[in-house]
């Protein structure tokens, strides 16, 4: 039987496992990246891992997310970064040499590699050919150190798109519309793979605009083929030589298949407050608009931004309208500047950001009260933008920069005729702020400034427990839910006491104090718990104030993986029926703990005068991290055995 592009890089890279869906698997890892709110946890952890030089064929650390120095703690950070990356063999990428995604793409990414990376959308990668992941802190450092990644074997899905797009509609409506046949949870357990005539027609910036966003479909990553668009790409970035052919077999087998027919799709939008609350631009209306950011690791490429500044080029924004741009990289900056498209942009009255993050993540350019705001980027969660009565809707920078024009939410296709937009045959290149290891590496000293504190370890797994349940939560918890980003809090995430005190603060404010009141307890949750970013800080700060297990309706992926490397059991409900009958404040018990998780049978659970079973769905390799009160215990106990 023939293989889809992903079971071929699979099979590939597999060291630990058999391809057998379900099962775990653990796989080589040929490369790295990090980014400043999650890197300096996955460094802490590669440290105490006791690794001289990263075993990866390419580490990278980059500083893209906290970028706002309004304090020494982000400073403080990315010098601790940056000397931990000379030290042990690590590329460091320089604040405002652009975002982790759009430079890796440009840089260092390569057809038929593995990728990890401590952010959810590394599965931009898949835009070159790349198996690409996202991934918890620990899960990174544990590869830099040579070690497997661990998943559940996926499911193949085969999205295959026909036609062509029509003039003014883009690579980023044909995400939306695969998130609204499939929804943010759709694509848990599942690697999604295009196809098909129309995969010809789009370039490699619009290929990793779709498997940037497949991380909202929950999928465990995207993948396009790597053919003669991907080898011009390649050769523009003076990187020809890493390119190679990939294509699936004609006989392989998939899961679940789609067609999107690209002549018959129009602009769309994820309207407030999830991704896949999708609907045509012409269905929503003239929306009054206050504010449009384009840019982010979704839009933010030389092809994106040129569209938007011949949309732009002798018009002015909209007098009620705050126009933002933010370049992608470095490269993406410079080339604008030097062939006069910047200039344009800025004439028509945008605000021109750093090569950054920045609103993405609620740093900076939070939206005014109940505001309405288009975004060109992923994720338009509750309180995600800084304003947690804002109205965000995700769209194309076609349709943003239209809509900056008039005011209103507009169809671009409005505009009359459409600007063509080619790829360049060469890349400006400058490496420039990218610096590479340390020839001598042990003349470095780690940089550890005053906020910087270690990360708690679990403990491990105790006979029975019983707490309470210190939370109760609906579907589709956001780790925007449990731990708010932005330009306040991001500081603060090498900082895990102080970070602890704005856990579910959104969701129910008294949570840090119940918590500690109580000494932790059992968090409950319904279906998709966990679901958006891959930040580990969401399981090690529940962890820290005493959270001893999870039991919801279903899991995350990456969530569920950074749950288990923190030592906290994930539970779901046997019959989901049972969600119903716990309540806040219940005493909850798991008489046989142990014993069950041990096992590798159900656990029992106990609340008031009500028994029920919970699955505890993990591999071995996982029930003995649980055991040991984490991953990084169970391998130190390894090591010794």
């Amino acid at each position: 039987m023939g293989m889809t592009i992903a079971e071929k890089i699979l099979k590939a890279h597999l060291v630990d496992g058999e391809m057998v869906q379900g099962q775990e698997i653990g796989l080589r890892i040929d490369q790295t990246l990090t980014q400043d709110a999650t890197g300096t946890m996955a460094y802490l952890q590669f440290e105490a891992m006791g690794v001289d030089q990263v075993k990866t064929e390419r580490s990278v650390a980059y500083i893209d997310h906290n970028t706002l120095q309004s304090g020494f703690e982000n400073a403080d950070d990315h010098k601790y970064i940056g000397s931990v990356a000379r030290k042990h063999g690590i590329y460091y990428s320089k604040a405002g040499n652009g975002i982790c995604h759009q430079v890796h793409l440009e840089r260092f990414g390569a057809p038929g590699k593995t990728l990890i990376g401590s952010d959810s959308h590394t599965p931009t990668g898949g835009g070159i050919g790349m198996l690409a992941f996202g991934a918890g802190g620990l899960d990174v450092a544990v590869a830099m150190g040579g070690g497997a990644y661990y998943i559940p074997m996926p499911k193949m899905v085969r999205v295959t798109l026909t036609g062509r797009l029509q003039p003014w509609v883009a690579a980023k409506d044909i995400i939306l519309e695969v998130l609204r046949l499939m929804t943010v949870k759709g694509g848990v357990g599942r690697i999604v793979e295009y196809a098909g005539e129309g995969v010809l027609t789009l370039s490699v910036p619009e290929r990793a605009t779709i498997t940037n966003m497949g991380a909202e479909l929950g999928a465990t990553t995207s993948i396009f083929p790597s053919d003669e668009v991907t080898k011009s790409f390649l050769e523009a970035q003076g990187r020809g030589d890493v390119y190679i052919p990939l294509a699936s077999d004609p006989d392989a087998k998939y899961d679940e298949e789609y067609t999107i027919d690209l002549n018959r799709l129009e602009p769309l939008a994820a309207a407030p407050h999830m991704p896949d609350h999708v609907a045509g631009i012409s269905e929503l209306g003239e929306i009054k608009v206050n504010q449009c950011c384009i840019g982010s690791c979704t839009n933010s490429s030389y092809y994106d931004m040129m569209k938007v500044a011949a949309i732009l080029k002798g018009k002015h924004v909209h007098p009620e309208v705050s126009l933002t741009i933010s370049p992608g990289s470095m490269q993406v900056f410079h080339m604008l500047a030097k062939n006069g498209a910047l200039s344009d942009i800025i004439a028509a009255g945008a605000r021109i950001l750093e090569c950054a993050c920045g609103p993405c993540i609620g740093m900076g350019q939070s939206p005014e009260s109940a505001g309405v705001s288009l975004r060109t980027f992923n994720r338009n969660f509750e309180g995600r933008s800084g304003t947690q009565d804002a109205k965000i809707y995700l769209v194309s920078p076609e349709t943003a920069a239209a809509s900056a024009l008039t005011g209103v939410l507009t169809d671009p296709r409005t505009l009359g005729e459409m600007p063509e937009i080619e790829m360049p045959a060469h890349f400006d290149i400058n490496d420039s702020m990218i610096i590479p290891p340390a020839e001598h590496p042990e003349e470095v000293e780690v940089q550890r400034g005053p906020n910087i504190k270690a990360f708690p370890l679990g403990e491990a797994l105790p006979d029975q427990y019983t707490g309470q349940i210190v939370l109760k939560t609906e579907d589709n918890i956001t780790t925007d839910h449990i731990l708010p980003a932005g330009s306040k809090l991001l500081p603060y995430r090498s900082n895990i006491p102080y970070y602890s005190n704005y856990c579910f603060i959104h969701v129910d404010p008294k949570f840090p104090a119940r918590c500690q009141e109580q000494g932790g307890g059992v968090i409950v949750g319904g279906s998709n718990y966990g679901q958006g970013s891959s930040r580990e800080h969401a399981a090690l700060v529940p962890l820290y104030l005493g959270v001893r297990a999870v039991l919801a309706k279903s899991f995350a992926r990456i969530h569920k993986a950074n749950l288990v490397n923190a030592g906290i059991v994930p539970l779901t409900f046997a019959d989901p029926a049972d969600y119903d009958a716990v309540k806040l404040s219940d005493k909850i018990s798991f008489p046989r703990l142990k014993a069950e998780i041990s096992a590798g049978g159900q656990v029992t659970v106990q609340v008031g005068s009500k028994k029920f079973m919970a699955d505890c769905e993990v591999s071995d390799r996982q029930r003995g991290a649980l055991l040991a009160g984490g991953t990084l215990n169970y391998a130190k106990q390894q090591s010794k055995a």
